[in-house]
Parts: C-alpha cells; structure tokens; sequence
C-alpha cells in the first residue's frame, strides 16, 4: 500500500515571516532587542520579512524561536508570544477563526487550517460524553524548544478562547513535564487549573462549552474565509507534516505496528531515505512507533474507560506483563498508576 501524500518536513520553505514569526520578531523588538542578533543564523533579513516575502522553514522558525529564548532570557516570552498567537494576522485563515460562531467551529477551523495557524505544533481534539480534549503534538520535531511552543499554543487557546467567547472559559491544561520554577506564569496565563506531570500534553473543558454561541460572528464572512483558505492550502501543494502523516499510518495499524521496511515502502522511499528523514526530525521510527501506542493506550483509558486486559489485548499483547514492561517504556509509570492519575 503505497500512500498517495505529499507532506512538508523540517527544512520545507512555506512559513510566512510575516505571520507567526512576525509575531515573536516583535515581541523581541519590544524589549529592545537587536534584530540582526535575533535573526543571526536563521537565514533572515528583517527587511525581507517587513516587506512579505520571506519564507522560513520550520527549522529556521525554531532557530528563531532558540535566539529569542536566549536574548529575551524571561520567563513569560513562551506566554506573551501564545498571546499574540490566534486568531492572528494570517489572512483567510485567521479571518474564519475570528468568525468562529462558538468553541467547537473554532477548534475545527483551527485543525483544518492547522498548516496555516500552527506549522509547528497539531492539534487534535477528542470527546467523550462529558468532555472535549484538546491534545498538542510535535509535528516538527522541535526538540529542547517544544516546551516553549506548547506554553504558546495552550496560552493562544486560552486568550483566543476567552477574547472571542468574551469570557474566560474553564480550561485545564495538563503538561507532561515537571511544574517549572516559574509556574505563577502558567497560572496567570492558564489559569489555576493547571497540571504537571500527567500522562499527556493536552487541555480539558467540559463539552457544553463548545455549543455555546460566541457574540460578533458572521457566519457568511466566516464561511468564505475558510472557503479561501482552503484554496491558499491548495496551492501549497500539502497540508501536513511527514511526522504527521506517520502519525496517521501509525494510528491506523496500531494493533499492529509495521516494520520498519513496510513503513519505507508504504511511503514510497528507500529504508535509509526514511531514516534520513526521521534523523533530520530528531526521531526515530521506534520513538514514533511507542508515540502512537502510548496515546492509543491513554486515549482508551481515559475516553473508553477500558481496563488494564483490555487495552493490553486491543494492543495485541501476548499477555499482561509484556504490556506493562512497554506502557512503562512508553510513560515511565505502570499502568495502574496512570489510571488512577487519569481517574
């Protein structure tokens, strides 16, 4: 099964410099600091980016995203810069956010025009009776900055969510990593309901705030802006990134995980063009391979409420133990813990 994609990858030239990188160029440029040390290294010129011809790959957008972080040296840059995220200045796309009637048709527009709003990080929602579940995913492979991008994206909900509902809704933002030193910042811009240390990098809002209707939309301005934007997608010539795509094939043959040999010739290239490619990433097959089971498992946890036996059996364990050795390989906790931390 050979898959008929095109994808971008790290080094794909496609990022407006005068859209989300913008963004964080001027966040720097408000605090005084020097263009040419913020652009070193990034293949920019700031005055490319000022007159709208500037295309950055996601690999120069995280070289930009490094200089700030060592320039600004603040705790609140990751948290400033989500602010100034969404609905944003992106043309079709952010008009057709800016339109959006409520929670839910936001959250939709902003994962189909995800190449267009967040090149960098995938959302993905998923809903039980009582909840919606936002969760976050590299598609880039951004390495020591995926923390910074993850406080920006929660943070661009957040402010998005609460300046276009015109209030402040009740999210809860989960983290994978331990609470940082800084963590008043997380509670300003987040909310008190924050959480560190869970199983996943995710935020949680009950269900009946997707339906409610947000005042100031027009649904026909609304409608042709997307309609735009997809044809803007169009023209790209791709919507998602290669580690996204193999997220998707992944997820379709969880039960059973390909070799990496199939992967490679499902995907049209050669075994070390594909390694190439995930090395260029910072990952592995191996490494997305336990990504894709590690969210299956928690997602069938926490959403269907399955227990220990029956996650190991729709995973196609041999047996109990074979899967707790992995789930631990996977999270770094048991199986059991998990579930009571999920509960």
């Amino acid at each position: 099964m050979t898959l008929k994609t095109t994808w971008y990858e790290a080094d794909s030239r496609f990022i407006a410099g005068h859209y989300q990188p913008a963004m964080l160029i001027d966040l720097a440029l408000s605090r005084d600091i020097d263009s040419h040390r913020l652009l070193r290294g990034t293949g920019l010129f700031h005055e490319d980016v000022l007159a709208g011809s500037a295309r950055l790959s996601p690999q120069q957008f995280l070289a930009l995203i490094g200089n700030s972080r060592r320039l600004l040296e603040a705790d609140d840059s990751s948290f400033l810069f989500g602010q100034r995220l969404l609905p944003g200045h992106y043309g079709a796309a952010s008009h057709a956010l800016g339109h959006a009637q409520n929670l839910h048709q936001a959250i939709d527009t902003l994962l189909e025009q995800q190449i267009l709003l967040s090149p960098l990080v995938t959302p993905q929602l998923l809903l039980d009776e009582h909840h919606a579940y936002l969760f976050w995913r590299d598609s880039c492979g951004a390495g020591e900055h995926w923390r910074f991008l993850l406080e920006a994206s929660m943070t661009s909900m957040v402010a998005m969510s609460q300046w276009l509902s015109g209030q402040r809704l009740p999210w809860e933002c989960h983290f994978s990593h331990a609470q940082p030193r800084y963590v008043e910042q997380y509670w300003v811009h987040l909310g008190e309901q924050t959480r560190f240390e869970r199983p996943l990098d995710m935020m949680c809002i009950e269900r009946r705030f997707l339906s409610q209707t947000w005042p100031g939309a027009s649904a026909t301005a609304g409608q042709v802006a997307r309609q735009q934007a997809r044809e803007q997608i169009e023209q790209l010539g791709f919507a998602t990134s290669l580690l996204d795509c193999l997220y998707q094939y992944l997820q379709s043959h969880v039960r059973q995980p390909p070799s990496l040999e199939q992967a490679a010739q499902d995907f049209a290239m050669s075994l070390a063009t594909l390694k190439r490619k995930l090395h260029k990433h910072h990952t592995g097959y191996q490494q997305q391979v336990d990504r894709v089971r590690k969210h299956v498992a928690l997602y069938l946890y926490q959403v269907k409420g399955l227990n220990n036996e029956e996650v190991a059996a729709y995973l196609n364990f041999s047996d109990a133990a074979n899967f707790r050795r992995s789930f631990k390989r996977w999270t770094g906790s048991t199986p059991s813990l998990i579930r009571q931390l999920l509960s």
